[in-house]
């Protein structure tokens, strides 16, 4: 089981889910855990709760780190991605930090995994910071956030 310690789900929770999700009935994980049908379902959407609850408390995190933010469809090439970021940084009254090229350059890097022809094959968020630093949210495709820093390269 995945430790539960410095997450906000308990040992309970994760354990009613790991079983959900490899296709256990409501009670079926009762049975295995000697409990309710009842119990498991409550486990189970508290477990949910929390989870929400955590991906609100990220998406205030991304807000206060990059008060801009923007969704880019799939579909977007890169030349347009660019244009999107320089008008979104204008609009909000951001000067980047990057000059045009430095900016596709490191974009298409970080983006490489969800591109083909030279254009996004998954929807993204971009965010700018207040310093002109530009991120990129692609937790559907790594799992992480990550800065376009203009010195790295």
């Amino acid at each position: 089981m995945v430790a539960t310690t410095e997450t906000i789900l308990t040992d309970r929770q994760v354990e009613v889910l790991t079983l959900r999700e490899n296709g256990h009935t409501q009670q079926e994980v009762a049975d295995t855990l000697g409990t309710t049908a009842s119990n498991v379902s409550a486990v189970e959407r508290a477990a949910e709760e929390n989870i929400e609850k955590a991906r609100r408390t990220l998406e205030l995190a991304r807000t206060l780190r990059a008060p801009v933010q923007f969704t880019v469809p799939a579909g977007t090439s890169f030349d347009d991605l660019v244009t999107r970021v320089y008008a979104r940084g204008d609009e909000a009254g951001i000067k980047l930090a990057y000059c045009r090229p430095e900016l596709y350059t490191h974009l298409y890097g970080m983006l490489e995994a969800i591109t083909a022809a030279n254009q996004l094959t998954e929807t993204t968020t971009l965010g700018l910071t207040k310093d002109g630093g530009v991120k990129v949210y692609a937790d559907e495709v790594r799992s992480v956030e990550q800065d376009v820093d203009p010195r790295s390269g």
